[in-house]
């Protein structure tokens, strides 16, 4: 997934929406066909025969916004110094030469775009377009840091602007500014929750520098959530022409109302192949308002791991696929802890909504107020119970990520001795976790399981991803603690008849996690 890296601002003159009656074509009729054969009714309002007189309308509201940042490139050494081929390849004097590869400060610029909301000045465009190393700009490499020193507004009108950060969001990736001007024109955000996939949407934005540009396009798909999502991510998704550069810029409905902020794409070359994705402002309008207000925005946590239902893991727990999502790890002291939810116990509803492949766990806590008491509908060992959690407030993106024969010196068997992982149904050939073998592989002394020391490339097991120095904790929910327990529950399995076991496994500086792995 790449940023769009643009952001585009829409105004309505005078702040009225623009007005598109349409009407379906003269004469449309409605097919007459056998009875269950699927047909279109009556076609709701479509395209124009033209967007000119609505574009006029919202284009002098949609913005480009221009970065100056200080950055500083961590020089690679010339690994041909002190030889007579030490300048052909373009390694100079204080270009990481002969002088030891000092790091380098320059001044660099980024481009993206955005949109004015208000008549004096407010302006929204994506955090990634006005963060340090964002935007759009030539790449560098070998960028050690980098600072913004200012950040600059310029309308369609080629009116420049210096721009103050107001607030910004990084886990919904959205930014507040502001220029100082007085009837500055402006759009409106439009109600995005009755968007439907096939509508027809509009995108303003600045691809490439060009300046302002304007594509079409339909709605491809709602609710969709891409890789790296954060816990709040929920895309329009559109075919309408995105680029870098668009990042930030509006997407407008045909009444001319922000209905989405373009923010990503999804592209094996860089540019635009028709799938754009835009923040619903259903999501965005709440985030601005309380940057507008001067406040950061605080959002709901439970304190768990969460792994999605796919089809061997609720085959393994039998349950249905695509209703709830897994608990695979419970932060200690947390408010999931405190609401006595558990490791392997699956989350079917949150405060009376159903969790969804579209409507995630994450999702629906994270919009829940933090210190709200909220009822959790679990399914734990086969039998449904209702827990109570108090919702704790997220931790910023930043605090997130801190939060995972003879012997090799890791302890475990060599792992070039002949073995015999293939006896194992799993594959796997395992050995008792010591406190020696924890220290060495960075695991908490806490954990407990049996680590593996080879697994057979040709298992299902490799194919799920498991690898020398996991541990595996438990199986279908039974802990097992050494390669006797271990074997015992697989024979237990075998002779339920079951030829899929659930196993949580842990990965040092990973945490854990559940996988559903076929028996050999």
């Amino acid at each position: 997934m790449r940023y769009a890296y643009a952001l585009t601002a829409a105004l309505l003159l005078g702040g009225t929406a623009a007005s598109m009656a349409l009407q379906p074509p003269a004469g449309a009729q409605v097919a007459q066909n056998e009875p269950g054969t699927i047909t279109a009714s009556a076609p709701r309002a479509g395209a124009p025969m033209s967007f000119a007189d609505m574009v006029a309308k919202l284009q002098p509201a949609v913005v480009n916004i221009s970065t100056t940042q200080r950055v500083t490139l961590n020089q690679q050494q010339n690994p041909f110094a002190g030889t007579p081929f030490g300048d052909l390849f373009g390694f100079g004097q204080g270009q990481g030469g002969a002088q030891g590869g000092a790091p380098v400060t320059r001044e660099a610029q980024s481009l993206g775009s955005g949109f004015l909301i208000s008549a004096d000045g407010y302006v929204v465009t994506n955090n990634h377009v006005v963060s340090a190393g964002g935007g759009e700009r030539p790449g560098q490499r070998g960028i050690g840091s980098a600072v913004v020193e200012s950040i600059t507004v310029t309308l369609p009108d080629r009116r420049e602007f210096k721009a103050r950060l107001i607030g910004r969001d990084p886990a919904s990736d959205l930014a507040l500014l502001k220029i100082d001007g007085a009837n500055l024109p402006f759009v409106r955000f439009g109600d995005s929750a009755a968007t439907r996939v096939g509508d027809w949407v509009v995108a303003i934005g600045n691809p490439f520098g060009l300046g302002s540009t304007v594509t079409a396009g339909i709605v491809s798909a709602v609710h969709r959530i891409t890789a790296g999502g954060g816990a709040g991510d929920r895309f329009i998704q559109t075919d309408a022409s995105i680029n870098q550069g668009n990042s930030g810029g509006p997407m407008f409905d045909l009444n001319g109302n922000v209905i989405g902020i373009n923010s990503q794409i999804f592209s094996p070359t860089g540019g635009n192949v028709g799938i754009g994705f835009a923040i619903p402002a259903e999501e965005a309008k709440p985030v601005i308002d309380t940057l507008m207000k001067g406040r950061s925005v605080a959002r709901g946590y439970l304190g768990v791991g969460i792994q999605s239902l796919d089809d061997g893991i609720a085959s393994a727990l039998g349950l249905p696929k695509n209703r709830g999502e897994l608990i695979s790890r419970v932060e200690a002291a947390g408010p999931a802890e405190k609401a006595g939810l558990k490791q392997g116990d699956v989350v079917v509803k949150v405060g009376g909504r159903d969790v969804t492949p579209d409507t995630t766990l994450s999702y629906l806590v994270a919009n829940q107020a933090p210190g709200s008491r909220v009822p959790l509908s679990v399914i734990r060992d086969g039998k449904p119970l209702t827990l109570t959690a108090t919702v704790g407030t997220r931790p910023s993106e930043e605090q997130l990520a801190q939060i995972g024969g003879g012997q090799d010196e890791d302890g475990l068997p060599d792992q070039n001795q002949p073995t015999q992982p293939a006896a194992n149904p799993l594959g796997v050939q395992v050995v008792p976790l010591t406190p020696q073998i924890a220290r060495s592989q960075g695991f908490d002394a806490t954990v407990r399981g049996v680590i593996i020391a080879q697994v057979d490339p040709s298992s299902d097991a490799a194919q799920k991803g498991l690898q020398r120095a996991d541990v595996i904790s438990s199986v279908d929910r039974t802990p097992v603690t050494t390669p006797a327990e271990l074997a015992a529950a697989l024979s237990a399995a075998r002779a339920a008849k079951r030829d899929t076991v659930l196993l949580y496994f842990q990965r040092a500086k990973r945490g854990g996690l559940y996988v559903a792995v076929k028996l050999k």
